[in-house]
């Protein structure tokens, strides 16, 4: 009876285990470990090739102090195969994306002439099957050289440094904006540019009128499917006013630019303020979905959804969904006057059926003072990669889930390793992060909770939102086989084939590693 009883115990063990591991349908798959000459670099990209492999773009750094060197391309099959490596020595540039086109790698640089006193948008570009590189100039701008024209904060913006420029790429790359601000003295001038990604400028707009008593700061766009419009969304910092010390010092705008001019709207009402809104195209509809605050300060209170006409920017509809007693149960349990505050818009997407599926992550820096080994006292800044915010809205912006996952990373160094990706199939969204812990901690109230961890080689763990905002999770590789590191908030994402791909690399070793949905075998 006792050999009958134990039989029946193991057979259940491994039945739980096994419908546990079916609960999320992932495969994954690691592709050859190789020898890497660089052991300190940056990954600054990874594009698809067009023929089911991909393209990485690194930043390597060398010396007894580090400094850039230069950019190193890697070239992997679709079976995960190193093919090609070449070393492209170029330094003293900024760079800002790389995509691939018509069997070429593109790469757009900022670079400062200092003949011409310029800064210049320059696109690098080489055919991916034999390397060498030739430079196509696509804007210069007058200014002088400044300490960093590409700095970037998700919570202030300093205007006053002479020269600020970003650029957007839209979803498919088919397109991108640059946007370029030079102050000084009374020469104010702020301009945006449409290229598509044959290089070609398909709209110019001077924004420079509108600056009397705003600096903008844009910080997402999309395009219409012609090319024939850009939606800039982004903050509208305010310059002559007032303000108390916790008071917000923005608001949020959005801006079409088409060959007929520009349009600007605003969203703030009476006691509701938006933040880190989003903007999407959706049959007839533009649509801003993002979060907003009763008050004037960092804390938000819900989400907020806005239906505006293409043409006009007229809104048609807002809605404003307060958090809901879920979602601030998942995230702070039942404790009193908790304040959400610090979230960053990361991923906006539909599902077949046209409910809006979206994520955000609470990310803020903090910064102390440390003493080298001379006595000199130097800034640290860490980098927090916390909680994730996931919700479904209907097409109609009405709230039909929001969750949080609660989760806790801090860097200081390269932060492609710490964070998340997600992606979407149907109506679940699937998160994968990665950590030191062997399991999730479980906090009060039935509630996970995943932590940084200590380990050196770090587990992997994929979360999964169904459709009515169900939340489960699983270990999908363990730290015995995971011994390189993902890089897991890079990955190239393949929405047709559900699957995304990672590099992971330590030292001298890398290796690429891909993470698949569905019960179809890899290749």
């Amino acid at each position: 009876m006792a050999p009958l009883k134990y039989c029946l115990t193991l057979l259940f063990c491994v039945l739980f285990a096994f419908s546990k591991a079916q609960e999320i349908p992932v495969e994954y798959h690691f592709g050859e470990r190789y020898h890497d000459r660089y052991k300190y670099s940056k990954l600054l990209d990874i594009s698809d090739d067009g023929m089911g492999g991909s393209i990485l773009v690194r930043s390597y750094y060398t010396g007894i102090v580090l400094k850039p060197k230069g950019y190193y391309i890697e070239h992997y099959n679709k079976n995960l195969e190193l093919i090609a490596e070449y070393n492209y020595r170029l330094k003293g540039r900024h760079f800002i994306n790389a995509f691939v086109k018509n069997g070429q790698l593109n790469m757009l640089l900022l670079e400062y002439n200092m003949l011409k006193g310029t800064y210049d948008y320059v696109v690098h570009r080489s055919p991916i099957s034999t390397y060498g590189f030739t430079a196509h100039p696509i804007l210069s701008v007058p200014s002088q050289e400044v300490s960093n024209p590409l700095a970037h904060n998700y919570y202030n913006r300093n205007f006053s440094r002479g020269f600020t420029t970003t650029a957007f790429f839209n979803p498919d790359e088919s397109a991108f904006v640059i946007s370029t601000h030079f102050k000084r003295g009374k020469v104010n001038t702020h301009m945006l540019y449409l290229f598509n990604s044959s290089l070609n400028k398909l709209l110019e707009y001077d924004f420079s009128g509108d600056l009397e008593e705003k600096n903008y700061a844009f910080e997402n766009m999309v395009t219409s499917k012609n090319l024939d419009a850009v939606y800039l969304v982004g903050k509208a910092y305010f310059k002559k006013r007032r303000f108390a010390a916790t008071d917000r010092k923005f608001q949020y705008e959005l801006l079409r630019i088409s060959t007929d001019g520009g349009t600007l709207q605003t969203f703030d009402d009476t006691g509701r303020y938006s933040e880190s809104l989003k903007p999407m195209l959706v049959q007839d509809r533009l649509v801003c979905v993002g979060f907003y605050a009763d008050r004037k300060d960092n804390r938000y209170n819900g989400l907020a959804y806005f239906n505006l006409d293409p043409k006009t920017l007229a809104i048609r509809e807002k809605k404003y969904n307060p958090f809901s007693p879920q979602f601030m149960a998942d995230k702070f349990g039942r404790g009193e006057d908790n304040v959400v505050k610090n979230l960053v818009f990361k991923n906006l997407c539909l599902t077949p059926e046209n409910n809006i599926l979206f994520n955000a992550e609470e990310y803020f820096v903090t910064s102390s003072l440390q003493s080298d080994p001379t006595g000199s006292r130097l800034k640290i800044n860490r980098y927090h990669y916390n909680d994730i915010v996931s919700a479904k809205l209907s097409i109609d912006g009405d709230m039909l889930w929001a969750r949080n996952i609660n989760k806790a990373e801090v860097t200081q160094g390269d932060g492609a390793y710490t964070s998340y990706s997600s992606l979407t199939k149907g109506d679940n969204t699937y998160y994968l992060i990665s950590t030191g812990a062997e399991n999730p901690q479980l906090l009060p109230g039935e509630r996970l909770f995943f932590k940084q961890g200590l380990g050196r080689n770090k587990n992997v763990f994929m979360i999964m939102l169904d459709k009515d905002g169900k939340i489960s999770y699983e270990k999908v590789i363990d730290n015995h086989e995971a011994r390189l590191p993902l890089m897991v908030s890079k990955p190239l994402i393949d929405d047709v084939d559900k699957s995304m791909l990672y590099y992971a690399k330590r030292g001298s070793r890398k290796q690429l590693v891909k993470v698949k949905l569905g019960p179809q075998a890899l290749p």
